[in-house]
């Protein structure tokens, strides 16, 4: 569709001259707190656009949770404008998966293109309509990947997500026998068990046996393990 149509067939795109805009393309660490921050405070009937340099498709599933659609125009080669248009007021946003990947904007200092085709990517391997394999089987198979390739960021933030969509503790405890048998004693015990992996995994032991709730420990999970530490994290 045209740029110049939208308007005209979105009815809502008529005030995004009034929308609060947000320009994220400074922005090198995780500008997604900052944006659900300021989509929280709309009210129905709001608006915020977000400028980035490539299309933000990780973000509509975010905003969709917080009672938002959207609509994103290609302004020109390497900016756009997404522009999201407040609904309803959704009050349980919990579902939604925590530690988005925020290393898009480093793909488009490279090449707007190759941002382009990323987030695409992303989007056609985690975000397929009707999967063949459920989201939770996918986080723990790229987990089980990521520890063979040696990549423990990856899958420390992999067994948060799965966590979150509901694998349990036993799932995961067959998951780190694995590791030992795939991988042997001695790597295990010199790589894997003195990880954040492993630590992020004994931490959910540890709080499911004090009774906390699976929202509770994602939380704690996800603010511990979040891109602040440097075991974890992706440091800009």
């Amino acid at each position: 569709m045209k740029k110049e149509d939208i308007s005209a067939t979105i009815d809502w795109l008529k005030n995004k001259k009034d929308f609060l805009q947000f320009d994220v393309r400074p922005i090198k660490g995780n500008f997604l707190p900052a944006i659900v921050k300021k989509a929280k405070d709309l009210p129905v009937k709001g608006g915020i656009t977000i400028i980035q340099n490539f299309e933000p498709i990780p973000l509509y599933e975010t905003m969709k949770n917080l009672g938002f659609t959207h609509c994103t125009e290609k302004i020109e080669e390497g900016l756009y404008h997404a522009h999201f248009y407040r609904k309803e007021i959704k009050e349980d946003d919990q579902q939604e998966l925590p530690l988005k990947p925020i290393v898009m904007p480093r793909y488009a200092d490279i090449d707007p293109d190759v941002a382009k085709l990323t987030v695409n990517f992303w989007d056609h391997i985690w975000n397929k309509e009707n999967p063949a394999i459920k989201l939770e089987h996918k986080l723990l198979l790229s987990l089980a990947n990521a520890v063979g390739a040696g990549r423990i960021k990856q899958a420390t933030r992999e067994l948060i997500k799965a966590y979150h969509l509901g694998v349990t503790t036993e799932e995961f405890d067959e998951i780190f026998a694995l590791f030992v048998w795939n991988q042997g004693i001695g790597h295990f015990s010199s790589e894997i068990a003195a990880s954040p992996l492993f630590k992020a995994y004994l931490l959910i032991k540890d709080l499911e046996k004090k009774n906390k709730s699976r929202s509770e420990i994602s939380t704690t999970l996800t603010e511990k393990f979040s891109e602040r530490n440097p075991e974890t994290g992706f440091n800009s």
